[in-house]
C-alpha cells in the first residue's frame, strides 16, 4: 500500500507484486500488475524493482530499499507451507449447540466461532483456550468476521434481526446495530475497516458506521433474501447476491446501485470481486458459474461441468484461477483467462460446501459433508491430503494468511486445529 498527499488530502493506492502479468492495464482499478513472467523464486529482485519504479513513479528511489524488502519477504512467503503437511493440533468442543461459522484473524493467532447457542466465542489458537464469551445475541449467531487485516474488532449477524460489534482485546460489546426486519446471514467488513455491511432475509442489505454505530445507508432492490455480501479491494463498491437469482453491485460510498448482473436461473449462493477488482464471480444453484466485467456489469463467460448446485466459489490471491464447489461432490479448477476447466477434484463422498485457496495459490481446501477436509493440488487435481476426524459435516473451513493453519467446524458441535 502506497500513501501519498495530493491537494492535502491523504490518498492510498496499492500496488498487487503478486500478478506481475500484464503490464499497467488495471490502473484505473488502483492496482498495478507489472511484468511477465511473474514473481517466483528465481525472480531477480533488483531488476524488478527498477520496473516497478518506471511504471509508479510513487516508488521514489528512496522507498526501493522497503520495496526490495518486501519482494523479498514475498519471495520467501511464496516458498513456505507450499506443501505443509497438516496434523490435528487441537479439538475444541466449542459450544453446547451446532456451530455456524467458523473465522481466522490475519496471522491465524486467534480464531471465532458462532453457534446456535447464541454465542460468539473467540479462541486462542495455538493453545486452544477459549479467550472471550460474546453473549448478548437472542437467537442464533450466524454470520461472523474480523475486520481483517487489522483483526481488532469481530462482528456478529444474528437471527435476532441484529449485528453486533466487539473487542478482540476485551470482548466487550462496542454497538448493538438494529433496523433489519429479518434474520442477518451475510456481513463483511470494508477493507479500510470504517463500515460493516450486513445482508437480511428482509431482502435489504445495511452498512453501518463502526466509529458511531449509525446506520449509513439501506441498499434496497432485491425481491428476495440476501445471502451473500463483499467489498471490492478499494472498498468502493459492494456486491450483493440473493435468492431472487440476481447479483446487484452498489456504490459504497453513496448506496447507490451501480448496475444488476441478471443471468443465472436459480438462487445465488457466492458473489465477489477479484483481487484488481476487474472481475466478477457468481456462483448459484443453477449449476454454474458466470464471470462478468466488473467495469460494465456484462456477461464475460459461464463456467460450467457441474452436476448439481454451485455451493461456493472463489478466486486466488491473484485473480488467475476461480475454484467452484458443488453439491455433486466434485470441485474445478478454471482459468480466469480462458475460461476454461483446467482441473477436476474428485474424492469426496458427499457435497462440498466450502472451497478456498491457501495464500500461495497452489493449494485448494475442501470441506464436505462426508465428514472431511482434503487439500488438493491446484494445478493437477490430485488430493495432497484428507483432514478426517469429525463425525459429521464439515460447514467451514479457513486458512489463515500465511497457510500454515487451517480450522474446520463441523456440525458435530467441535472445530479442530491443523496445523
Amino acid at each position: 500500500m502506497l500513501e501519498y498527499e495530493k491537494s492535502g488530502q491523504l490518498k492510498t493506492k496499492s500496488i498487487d507484486l503478486l500478478d506481475l502479468q500484464t503490464r499497467l492495464c488495471f490502473l484505473k482499478a488502483g492496482t498495478i500488475p507489472l511484468t511477465p513472467p511473474g514473481l517466483n523464486l528465481c525472480t531477480d529482485v533488483n531488476a524488478l524493482v527498477e520496473e516497478i519504479q518506471k511504471a509508479e513513479p510513487l516508488v521514489t528511489a528512496s522507498r526501493a530499499d522497503q520495496v526490495k524488502l518486501l519482494i523479498q519477504r514475498l519471495q520467501n512467503k511464496l516458498g513456505q507451507y507450499s506443501n505443509h503437511k497438516f496434523y490435528l493440533f487441537k479439538v475444541l468442543r466449542a459450544h453446547i449447540l451446532p456451530l455456524t461459522n467458523v473465522a481466522l484473524n490475519k496471522s491465524g493467532s486467534c480464531f471465532i466461532t458462532g453457534s446456535y447457542d447464541r454465542t460468539c466465542k473467540l479462541w486462542d489458537t495455538a493453545s486452544g483456550e477459549e479467550l472471550h464469551t460474546l453473549e448478548g445475541h437472542r437467537n442464533v449467531v450466524y454470520a461472523i468476521a474480523f475486520n481483517n487485516p487489522y483483526g481488532d474488532k469481530i462482528a456478529t449477524g444474528s437471527f435476532d434481526k441484529t449485528c453486533k460489534l466487539w473487542s478482540v482485546e476485551t470482548g466487550n460489546c462496542y454497538h448493538t446495530f438494529r433496523g433489519h426486519t429479518a434474520e442477518i446471514v451475510c456481513l463483511s467488513f470494508n477493507p479500510q475497516s470504517t463500515l460493516v455491511a450486513t445482508g437480511s432475509m428482509d431482502t435489504t442489505a445495511k452498512l453501518w458506521n463502526i466509529q458511531n454505530g449509525e446506520e449509513v445507508f439501506t441498499l434496497t432492490g432485491h425481491s428476495a433474501e440476501i445471502i451473500s455480501l463483499s467489498f471490492n479491494t478499494s472498498g468502493n463498491r459492494i456486491i450483493t447476491g440473493s435468492f431472487d437469482h440476481t447479483v446487484t453491485v452498489w456504490d459504497a460510498d453513496t448506496g447507490r446501485k451501480v448496475y444488476t448482473l441478471i443471468g443465472h436461473c436459480a438462487e445465488i449462493s457466492s458473489a465477489l470481486f477479484n483481487w484488481d477488482c476487474s472481475l466478477i464471480l457468481t456462483g448459484s444453484m443453477d449449476k454454474t458459474c458466470m464471470l462478468w466485467d466488473a467495469t460494465n456489469g456484462k456477461r464475460v463467460a459461464t463456467l460450467t461441468g457441474h452436476d448439481d448446485e454451485i455451493l461456493d466459489s472463489c478466486f486466488d490471491y491473484t485473480g488467475k484461477l476461480i475454484a467452484t464447489a458443488s453439491a455433486d461432490g466434485t470441485a474445478r479448477v478454471f482459468s480466469a483467462a480462458t475460461r476454461k476447466c483446467i482441473t477436476k477434484l474428485e474424492g469426496h463422498e458427499g457435497e462440498i460446501s466450502k472451497i478456498s485457496f491457501n495464500p500461495q495459490g497452489n493449494r485448494l481446501l475442501t470441506g464436505s459433508s462426508d465428514k472431511t477436509a482434503r487439500i488438493w493440488d491446484a494445478q493437477t487435481g490430485q488430493c495432497f491430503q484428507v483432514l478426517e476426524g469429525h463425525t459429521d459435516e464439515i460447514f467451514s473451513c479457513a486458512f489463515n494468511y500465511r497457510g500454515d493453519i487451517i480450522v474446520t467446524g463441523s456440525k458435530d458441535n467441535t472445530c479442530r486445529i491443523w496445523r
